[in-house]
């Protein structure tokens, strides 16, 4: 049997991992700057991590949500603690598609209405929902087009304030930082009136944190840097390290009803284990705020480059830093020349996700790298 060929493939295969490096099949050392697509948040087989996971197996690995669960809830408090977020509620899932699925869901459930407002160059995933509110029609199938979404450009408010006023609309969602599209940020004012339009109307606001949560920005949440609470927030991605596990952080204003959300897997006891150690240690070793630093240090490094660079974009460890049209050959001379994993975007964008717990050295080696690639 083939494996469906869907995906285009570096002919490479990572079977091992350290922090902020990656050793192939044939033993060849990788640094690593995309944190397997800002997945990676604490570093790969992180000593505290494997124990949590190895320990858990050995006591049980799954159960159905038709029992108890204290894990789940010891997730939920300290998650509510280290988010600022203490007195919303937590559905866990496995995947940042399906927090979106949920989350629209919800949004619908709610106001009664079923349109949204999403942004141009959005991505949210690819199940049916998520999709649907996703700026890309290549990958919409004719079964995922029956939903009501208006798309209007990012941090245009009258564009967004027209479309609320029309009264039929459920939710807004956007993305903390855009990362598909190259790495654009919502403006702090855009993100402020935004969310003053959906309270004055009723409208539920979804801000998808799946790549931009948990401390890569610098804040635990991308949309805490505007001083917002939205109603809903989805999570993934480096929520649990490389363990599948995807989570919605759920405001007080929600009511609750059995049978409304569910999943087999979701919250199951090796995700959670997972998850805790995840928190654990972006607690301990600080690394929320090793990443503002860090990537502050980073953002002045490709500063000072100069020529080839067209801009630099994002906060924290979510960078996108746009290039020249030679964009592909420095990519590619980094990862099979230099051995530094890097990531695209449209653009020439290169998108930099480095786990947080990279260092300056690590960095270093990276800014000189790219400036020889660059000669």
């Amino acid at each position: 049997m083939n494996l469906f060929d869907v995906y285009s493939l570096w002919d490479i295969e990572p079977v091992r991992g350290k922090g902020c490096h990656v050793w192939d099949s044939e033993g060849t050392e990788y640094l690593d700057l995309y944190g397997g697509h800002a997945v990676i948040s604490i570093g790969h087989s992180h000593p505290q991590y494997v124990k949590a996971v190895q320990d858990q197996v050995e006591k049980i690995g799954f159960y159905s949500n038709s029992v108890q669960n204290s894990l789940q809830k010891e997730l939920a408090d300290k998650l509510g603690e280290q988010s600022g977020y203490p007195d919303y509620s937590l559905f866990l899932c496995n995947s940042g598609a399906e927090a979106n699925e949920n989350a629209l869901k919800l949004a619908s459930f709610h106001t009664g209405k079923k349109r949204v407002i999403a942004f141009h160059g959005a991505f949210h995933g690819r199940t049916s929902g998520a999709v649907a509110v996703t700026d890309n029609p290549a990958i919409q199938a004719p079964f995922n087009k029956g939903h009501e979404v208006t798309f209007v450009p990012l941090n245009d408010v009258e564009a967004v304030g027209a479309e609320i006023g029309k009264g039929d609309v459920a939710a807004v969602i956007i993305e903390g930082i855009q990362g598909v599209a190259g790495i654009f940020m919502p403006e702090v004012s855009f993100l402020q009136q935004l969310s003053l339009l959906c309270n004055q109307n009723g409208v539920i606001l979804i801000l998808d944190e799946i790549q931009s949560g948990y401390g890569r920005s610098g804040q635990f949440f991308a949309h805490q840097w505007a001083g917002i609470q939205p109603d809903l927030i989805t999570m993934a991605k480096g929520m649990g390290n490389g363990f599948p596990i995807g989570g919605l952080l759920i405001s007080p204003r929600f009511e609750a009803k059995k049978g409304m959300l569910g999943t087999t897997f979701g919250g199951n006891h090796l995700a959670c284990a997972a998850a805790i150690a995840v928190l654990d240690v972006l607690k301990e070793e600080s690394l929320v705020k090793n990443a503002e630093k860090m990537g502050n240090y980073l953002q002045q490094e490709l500063s000072g480059i100069g020529g080839g660079i067209t801009g630099i974009r994002g906060r924290g460890l979510m960078l996108g830093v746009g290039f020249l049209p030679e964009f592909a050959t420095i990519r590619n001379r980094l990862l099979f020349e230099s051995r530094i994993f890097t990531g695209g975007a449209k653009n020439n964008v290169m998108r930099l996700l480095p786990p947080l717990s990279i260092s300056k050295g690590e960095i270093d080696i990276f800014i000189t790298e790219l400036k020889k690639k660059m000669i």
